[in-house]
């Protein structure tokens, strides 16, 4: 959590000049996250760069007093070094989309960094300058964006492509592919465990990890496709991260859905058992909250479980996270 240190700024003046027009009325565009500031400054990169007269009363988020012909500012401001550096990879994703964006709002507890696999990638995203490129089955690449990191969230996953030319009114199943360099062996097993090794060598201090439920099965559907057997290697990274020694949180999301988060009750479970029920599916944006609260609790350190919700309109929305990661047990 960030923590406010308060900065006297004294000023030897026995007049103040008035501010200019533009001063008085302040307007900023900057990415919110960019700022260690607190709320009470307008998100600019740093107080440096803000265009105001610091004496002038009409700016609100200063405090002034005259004193034997000075007058006093003082300026609340949140250190840098006080906050959760995170790093997310996968920021492209349509997951790691909703992290990325969600921890950049807010920028009064966490200082927010994404990684993606091309240039065209990062625009996507913003094209900021807290977003790098590199590739995870290359350690190099990924030094860059680790040094300094606090927490990393891990949502890379190898992605399979459908083979053109098939035709769903002749009926039959399609059939996938995985491009070469890009088979869940290489994306989910050694591109995983090389993030956890950059990261660990930089000294993080937790890594969240997006998996998928149905590991436990070696028959799982999804294993079949492409001839990838992503569930294991996905299983195998995880292990890999359980031995490591770093504090970790190990997300089994169920089925991922593009539906509006945070109106949902959710439902933590171990060993697939949520898969035996009807209730087996979850929102990306609740799987986006659960990695950031997460990062926020003791209690969901060391722990591994399944994710998922109750249907829109069944059950209470889930807000108490200390409680939700309290239900769990299960270190792997």
């Amino acid at each position: 959590m960030a923590t406010l240190t308060r900065v006297q700024l004294v000023f030897s003046s026995n007049r103040v000049a008035p501010a200019p027009a533009a001063s008085l009325n302040h307007k900023c565009n900057c990415v919110a996250s960019s700022s260690p500031l607190t709320r009470k400054l307008p998100h600019c990169s740093t107080p440096s760069s803000l265009s105001f007269n610091p004496f002038s009363s009409s700016f609100p988020s200063f405090s002034t007093r005259q004193n034997k012909g000075f007058r006093r500012t003082s300026l609340v401001v949140a250190s840098m070094a006080d906050l959760s550096t995170v790093l997310v990879t996968g920021a492209a994703g349509r997951t790691g989309q909703i992290v990325y964006k969600k921890l950049k709002e807010r920028s009064d507890q966490f200082v927010v960094r994404g990684l993606v696999r091309t240039p065209e990638s990062k625009e996507t995203i913003g094209g900021a300058d807290d977003v790098f490129v590199g590739d995870i089955r290359d350690t190099t690449t990924l030094v860059p964006a680790m040094q300094g990191i606090d927490a990393l969230i891990i949502l890379t996953s190898a992605v399979p492509r459908m083979k053109p030319g098939f035709d769903p009114t002749k009926g039959g199943r399609p059939e996938f592919y995985f491009e070469d360099g890009a088979y869940p062996e290489q994306i989910d097993w050694i591109g995983q465990k090389n993030q956890i090794d950059v990261a660990k060598e930089a000294g993080v201090k937790q890594i969240v990890l997006v998996g998928s439920m149905g590991g436990t099965n070696p028959n799982h559907p999804l294993n079949s496709l492409g001839n990838g057997n992503i569930l294991v290697w996905k299983r195998k990274a995880e292990q890999y991260l359980a031995d490591s020694g770093v504090p970790y949180t190990i997300i089994r999301a169920g089925g991922l859905q593009d539906r509006d988060g945070g109106i949902r009750e959710l439902l933590v479970g171990k060993d697939d058992e949520l898969l035996q029920t009807e209730t087996k599916t979850i929102a990306r944006p609740d799987v986006a909250e659960v990695c950031i609260q997460a990062l926020k609790f003791e209690e969901a350190k060391f722990k591994a479980f399944d994710l998922a919700s109750k249907p829109e309109g069944v059950g209470n929305p889930t807000k108490d996270f200390k409680a939700l990661f309290s239900q769990i047990t299960t270190r792997f």
